[in-house]
């Protein structure tokens, strides 16, 4: 195919920009933190409800211990609420791929196998059908499989246009009327959201009075003279409704529960209860306390910090509801829950913190590489050849840019747009260049058609070494050789494509006939495979090396055999010197080449011996040229970073990468020398 032009990179890094992951890390909305809040969210210990003793003269239980002050402000939970004062950012809001898989995990509807369109129909479909449902996490699961569907069919679309012979300079993403139809289901969703919190927030007042009113008649009933069955019935019978009631305002959730408290123990302390019903209640109450304790200590283990975070406040809801235990378990009880609830919220302030550094030294990253990118964007171009150098190191940064993580949420996506505005400013001037630049096309063109007379030429050739040797030459110029006219690409490209097919399957064929001579090499080399299993080491590891090496040159020297057995004699003789290889105390990177060597030797037992060997070579040289790419990458990173805060870390990371990359480099380049060794004895 027409070598790739750089421009497109851009266009698929446009493809998905680039937010904030808030929603990796959101709580609900009746929690008390953000990401900036140093309060730690423990759920207050609230005096509840105790039965006093059937004796007059006992003392009541009074229930949970009450906090003292800094207790209480210690360890009171706020309502978070939430600012969807950005909707216009939200509808490209991308999670981190953990915490969209957890979030796609979740789901009991598999939307993966369901196509653009389909998702569209169902996200509108779920905001007719349930408008008032908590359906957030069901329309995140769509839009994250819409958005996945949506890149998978530009980069289909992409290679599409470049098999049809397009070149990659010229590739522009169709339109996506299907995204800006889940822009406006999710600007509805969030319309329809809005109105349920507002709705909620009238709720809870209603709530608030419906509860004050429950306490109103809870202090009733001390002036009743009914039987204590009665009353008591009532009294449950009351607090079941109070249960039964929903969410009131946080703000005055604290003196409600206060005041609730306050009068149930009245109410105890009036009626006194018999004994044994009191004794069973609080046993009853102990138990759940205790299984909630365990619960949030099963939470200290929990690898989601918010995941854990946020159950743990369901947890202290349930602790609120739970009635009085007895006098001497109640501190005890609330020691061991609070003592959970601080390691947990230790952990997820920890988490924020240490989430905040992090995003500090990405901002810095993400400054020095959008100086880069303007300072590209803005330099004079007026050769090919400079296009293309500039176009790679834009998409190097580009790449680099992917592997930083997010930035602090007020600067993300400010920054963002700026390293955005420098790609497109370089883009849209190459754009411009190479559309008045249709001659150097025409002129690749007629370089194609000369290498296509080449090709043709040498196609019935017999000579198999040299005619191969000049095939690959012919299709390295193709290679170098820049983009023709779109409406000639792909006919070009066929014409030259066939002549090298035909040579390579005529002389694959011509291997493959030499049958009699194989079967002479396979006894050769059962032979010599015995041998090699029979040999012993003499201990003299030179001596010892020089054997196992005579052994392979034997092997390679002794020719094709049968096809159906190549494998297994192949395996066999590996395994065999493999033996002594591992007897043999020489370094790992040492044996690592001869194990290669022994590998390529094995290419001349196939018909086709030539073609694997220069598919691996050209393999190996494809990945040298992109670790050197790299290295070049890693060692303008130090330059980028060299003036930035945090440089010291940053510099000694990108050393460490340096360094390695160097090492895979020469071990390549050591790889390819057996290659063309073997191919030259060949």
């Amino acid at each position: 195919m027409e070598p790739k032009d750089l421009n497109n990179s851009n266009e698929e890094f446009k493809a998905t920009p680039e937010q904030t992951d808030d929603a990796a890390t959101s709580t609900p909305s009746t929690q008390p933190l953000s990401e900036e809040s140093s309060v730690e969210p423990v759920a207050e210990s609230y005096q509840d409800e105790a039965a006093p003793e059937a004796d007059k003269n006992t003392e009541a239980d009074a229930g949970e211990p009450t906090p003292s002050s800094q207790d209480e402000q210690d360890t009171e939970i706020e309502d978070e609420t939430t600012d969807d004062s950005s909707d216009e950012e939200e509808d490209e809001e991308e999670m981190d791929e953990d915490t969209a898989n957890e979030v796609i995990a979740r789901g009991k509807i598999d939307y993966s196998t369901f196509t653009e369109v389909e998702l569209i129909n169902a996200l509108r479909d779920l905001l007719a059908s349930k408008p008032d449902d908590d359906i957030k996490d069901e329309v995140d699961r769509i839009k994250i499989n819409f958005y996945k569907k949506h890149k998978a069919n530009i980069e289909k679309e992409k290679a599409a246009f470049l098999e049809d012979g397009g070149a990659e300079e010229e590739y522009e993403p169709g339109n996506a009327p299907y995204e800006d139809d889940l822009r406006n289901l999710l600007r509805e969703y969030r319309r329809l959201r809005n109105g349920r919190a507002k709705e909620l927030e009238e709720e809870k007042e209603r709530n608030l009075e419906l509860k004050y009113q429950i306490i109103e008649d809870i202090k009733s009933l001390v002036n009743r003279k009914e039987s204590i069955n009665k009353t008591f019935q009532e009294f449950r019978d009351l607090q079941q409704q109070w249960r039964d009631v929903g969410l009131v305002p946080q703000a005055k959730l604290k003196d409600l529960w206060e005041t609730y408290h306050h009068h149930v123990e009245n109410f105890y302390d009036y009626i006194k209860i018999n004994k044994e019903l009191r004794d069973l209640d609080l046993k009853k109450n102990m138990e759940i306390k205790i299984g909630l304790c365990e619960k949030a200590e099963e939470l200290l283990i929990e690898p989601s910090v918010t995941r854990a975070f946020n159950i743990l406040q369901k947890y202290h809801e349930q602790w609120r509801e739970v009635g009085p235990v007895p006098r001497d378990k109640k501190d005890e009880l609330w020691d061991r829950f609070k003592l959970a609830t601080s390691k947990i919220n230790r952990k997820h302030q920890e988490f924020f913190e240490g989430r905040k550094e992090e995003q500090k030294k990405n901002l810095d990253a993400k400054v020095a590489l959008c100086e880069k990118a303007e300072e590209i964007a803005s330099t004079e171009i007026e050769s090919h050849k400079a296009w293309d150098h500039k176009s790679k190191e834009l998409i190097q940064l580009q790449k680099v840019w992917r592997t930083i993580g997010y930035a602090p949420k007020k600067d993300n996506n400010k920054i963002y747009e700026r390293f955005r505005s420098a790609c497109d400013q370089f883009f849209d001037a190459k754009r411009e260049f190479y559309a008045h630049n249709k001659e150097l096309q025409q002129n690749n063109l007629q370089l194609k058609l000369d290498l296509c007379v080449q090709a043709e030429a040498l196609k019935d050739s017999t000579d198999w070494k040299k005619t191969t040797d000049e095939f690959i030459s012919i299709q390295k110029k193709w290679k170098e050789i820049g983009p023709v006219p779109r409406k000639q690409s792909d006919a070009v490209w066929k014409r030259f494509r066939a002549a090298c097919d035909y040579f390579f399957d005529q002389k694959s064929e011509h291997y493959s006939t030499v049958d009699h001579e194989q079967l002479e090499n396979l006894e050769a080399k059962k032979a010599l495979v015995d041998e090699v299993k029979a040999y012993q080491l003499s201990g003299d590891e030179d001596a010892d090396l020089e054997k196992i090496k005579d052994f392979q040159r034997q092997w390679s020297e002794i020719g094709h055999v049968p096809f159906k057995e190549k494998d297994k004699i192949q395996n066999e003789f590996r395994n065999a010197i493999n033996v002594h290889f591992d007897h043999l105390r020489i370094d790992e990177h040492k044996r690592d080449l001869l194990r290669f060597k022994t590998k390529v030797s094995n290419f001349t037992e196939s018909p086709r011996g030539q073609n694997k060997m220069r598919h691996e070579r050209d393999k190996y040289i494809t990945r040298m040229k992109q670790l050197e790419n790299d290295l070049t990458l890693l060692n303008n990173n130090v330059g980028f970073f060299a003036n930035t805060k945090n440089a010291e870390s940053l510099i000694e990371d990108v050393n460490k990468k340096i360094q390695a990359t160097i090492e895979k480099i020469e071990m390549l380049k050591e790889k390819i020398r057996i290659i063309d060794q073997a191919d030259e004895e060949e």
